[in-house]
């Protein structure tokens, strides 16, 4: 049983990989610039780091194969998105030095293989 489910894991995650290095593109596509994928902090990870325009991007990339177990955007819940803040917050003083810096929260859904951009999706939760 432990192989299976560590087998399991393993599959989930690199779904997920896959989908993250298929948002990119497809944000690449739609005029952004990627600028980091995968942002590891003690606070948590964003998928993708990215440039539109005059905004940092910080975007959550959700795959469901169907709506099952509900639609990729509700995935992206109050826990969720407190964390993303919080590792974008770290970005942000790392990366710039402050926290003022103009950025937005985006999320990249894929329901089955039709891939979604929803702009702004929340705001910072703290």
């Amino acid at each position: 049983m432990y192989n299976t489910e560590r087998n399991r894991k393993l599959d989930k995650k690199e779904t997920g990989r896959k989908y993250e290095e298929k948002a990119a593109e497809f944000l690449q596509d739609n005029g952004y610039k990627i600028l980091l994928c995968n942002y590891l902090c003690r606070h948590g990870e964003i998928d993708i780091i990215a440039k539109d325009n005059s905004y940092i991007v910080f975007i959550e990339v959700k795959y469901r194969k169907d709506c099952l177990f509900g639609s990729p955007l509700e995935a992206v819940n109050s826990v969720k998105r407190n964390h993303i803040t919080k590792a974008a917050l770290d970005y942000l003083v790392k990366t710039f030095g402050t926290e003022e810096i103009p950025c937005r929260f985006d999320v990249v859904t894929f329901n089955g293989s039709n891939a979604s951009l929803i702009k702004d999706a929340f705001q910072a939760v703290l």
